[in-house]
């Protein structure tokens, strides 16, 4: 096929010798199939912010690391250099995530490069070597998705172990690629991924994400519907307790207690501003 424009700097570098298809069109990139010497491995060509119909929500922002001081001031006081700033930001994080989370052995896109909004990674297959399908895309037995639960709440346990909420998880945003004719998950798709520690929504993302999992999981296993794994996994993080192979029950007793009306109040403006940021995503 004809070289896209953002493509070609990469073909000129000597990343990519040629591009074979294009695989995905999102809502915040585009994504290509490229060859690089005998490898076939994917491009995702992030957007640019006008192109893109979904806006990053401060839920997702706060406290997100720039390189100095003048970039900080220059995206608060939102001048073209902030803007260009915050937008080079929000392009390398999925980057800064995936290696973060490589290095921490939980299943995600290996990256190679990142060149000019340009993310070089890792090809996902499927058994006979063609791209993996999403979750969303797949008929589970009962007996498969409790295992491919338990798989992927094994991955967030390693995640926020690594330091790192995915923020936007759901069946959308996970492969289900096959190694040695053993078929597992991979997480993609990590733009909005945050800090655990330095971002102060990351308890409800947490729990959304695990949510997100029960639900799906819980129409073809209908026992998962009542799990409990959220609260029990931030609980033990929490305390300091968690570790990549921390047993888990999924089950999960609540204190009793005098309510903050004010703190369930915000939490819930929280969750409407984050439902209505995640239907623009899906296009609803």
């Amino acid at each position: 096929m004809k070289t896209p424009k953002r493509l070609q700097p990469l073909i000129e570098e000597g990343l990519i010798d040629s591009v074979v298809r294009q695989l995905m069109s999102g809502k915040e990139a585009m994504v290509y199939v490229v060859r690089c010497g005998d490898e076939t491995r994917c491009a995702k060509v992030y957007k640019e912010a006008s192109e893109r119909s979904f806006r990053q929500a401060v839920d997702y922002t706060e406290n997100r690391k720039v390189k100095n001081s003048r970039q900080a001031r220059a995206m608060a006081k939102g001048t073209m250099f902030g803007r260009e700033s915050q937008e080079a930001a929000w392009q390398s994080a999925e980057v800064d995530a995936l290696y973060r989370l490589a290095a921490a052995g939980v299943r995600v896109p290996k990256p190679y490069n990142f060149c000019d909004g340009v993310l070089l990674m890792e090809l996902v297959t499927d058994a006979n070597g063609d791209a993996a399908p999403r979750l969303n895309d797949v008929q589970f037995t009962a007996s498969d998705a409790l295992r491919h639960h338990a798989a992927l709440i094994r991955e967030v346990v390693r995640m926020l172990c690594a330091g790192v909420v995915h923020g936007d998880l759901s069946e959308f945003n996970i492969l289900v690629a096959s190694e040695d004719g053993v078929d597992g998950p991979v997480i993609i798709d990590l733009p909005q991924a945050i800090d655990a520690a330095g971002n102060n929504h990351a308890k409800r993302m947490l729990l959304r994400d695990v949510d997100n999992l029960r639900k799906f999981f819980g129409q073809f296993a209908p026992a998962l519907l009542h799990s409990d794994f959220g609260p029990e996994i931030w609980s033990l993080y929490e305390s300091g307790l968690l570790s990549p192979d921390s047993p888990l029950t999924g089950r999960f007793a609540r204190q009793t207690g005098p309510v903050n009306v004010g703190s369930v109040i915000r939490e819930i403006d929280d969750a409407r501003a984050e439902e209505v940021a995640r239907r623009v995503r899906m296009g609803g």
